[in-house]
């Protein structure tokens, strides 16, 4: 169905190396990871604009801050595990509480870390970010949005932004001129009977879930929520109003992820059967990248065995 993979983190990579060229107030900072989260890329072109500041996450925290209130644009990258849990304190404190622009874009988020295993299969951070006032929260369909979502976010000055990001390639499903809408929703395939709101990879896991339901008589609508927060609440509910149920579908935890985000929006505005497709309350392991989204049901056949579920509950 998709000709192209790719891995958002190189997206993210070579985009910020451009914006250097362009935006002389753009300063990296990373935590020992620059080649795994490819600000290698900005380091070789801007080496007078790119920090290496170790194994010391709150340090880099702290010093983005201090860019970011003397008037430069920072980014500060390592994986996902680190960037929103190891510093949470720090993110809340100087970061989130003074609305600080400080853009943390993190790779290596998700079971597709594959066999690093448990520690570092990061499934909390979208959690951890969005409960934060003052953050945003993106988490990109392909290596196309990622790039656009960092054209954004570049120039976004009205507080914080967290960007998550994968280690592995996955499916590119826009052409290369599509625009990122910060903040909106985007249905990518109308449907009647069901409505599947995905983010990150499990979009294009959506889109492909959405062909097998389609051979069983099923009218899916695919949703790409690459905004967590803010999320897009007139083309959520436009969608649950016109099928009537919800799957949501995520490389993340259920508590607390797009799937909570789109039930706490539902429950206070349209009562709607939904379905949560992600990881249930459970920590990740090593293993292949695809066996293991396979193995916690964040595969087509997984995401089509839950829809039908979902069906099953109005329809009875």
């Amino acid at each position: 169905m998709f000709n192209t993979m790719r891995a958002t983190r190189d997206a993210y990579g070579e985009t910020l190396a451009e914006l250097g060229h362009i935006d002389p107030r753009i300063v990296v900072l990373t935590a020992d990871l620059a080649g795994s989260t490819k600000t290698s890329i900005f380091a070789a072109e801007h080496p007078d604009r790119f920090y290496n500041m170790g194994v010391a996450e709150a340090n880099m925290i702290g010093t983005a801050a201090g860019f970011a209130l003397s008037g430069f644009r920072p980014f500060v990258s390592t994986f996902a595990m680190f960037a929103t849990g190891k510093v949470w304190e720090q993110i809340r404190q100087v970061v989130a509480y003074p609305k600080t622009p400080v853009r943390i874009v993190a790779t290596h988020a998700g079971l597709t870390v594959g066999e690093d295993g448990a520690s570092h299969q990061m499934l909390e951070d979208i959690g951890n970010m969005r409960v934060l006032p003052n953050m945003s929260v993106i988490v990109p369909s392909d290596a196309v949005e990622a790039a656009g979502a960092i054209r954004i976010v570049a120039a976004y000055d009205d507080g914080p932004v967290y960007v998550r990001l994968a280690r592995a390639a996955f499916p590119v499903i826009h052409d290369e001129d599509h625009q990122f809408d910060f903040g909106k929703a985007e249905v990518l395939a109308q449907g009647v009977d069901v409505t599947i709101a995905a983010c990150g990879l499990m979009v294009s896991v959506a889109l492909e879930a959405r062909e097998v339901l389609a051979a069983d008589g099923i009218a899916a609508e695919v949703v790409n929520v690459s905004t967590i927060k803010p999320l897009d609440r007139e083309t959520l509910l436009a969608s649950a109003r016109k099928t009537g149920v919800v799957v949501t579908a995520e490389e993340h935890q259920i508590i607390n992820g797009l799937g909570s985000a789109v039930c706490e929006l539902l429950s206070e505005e349209l009562p709607t059967p939904v379905v949560r497709v992600g990881v249930d309350d459970r920590f990740g392991q090593s293993g292949d990248a695809d066996a293991l989204l396979a193995h916690y049901g964040l595969d087509v056949d997984g995401l089509v065995a839950a829809t039908k579920q979902a069906l099953s509950k109005v329809k009875g």
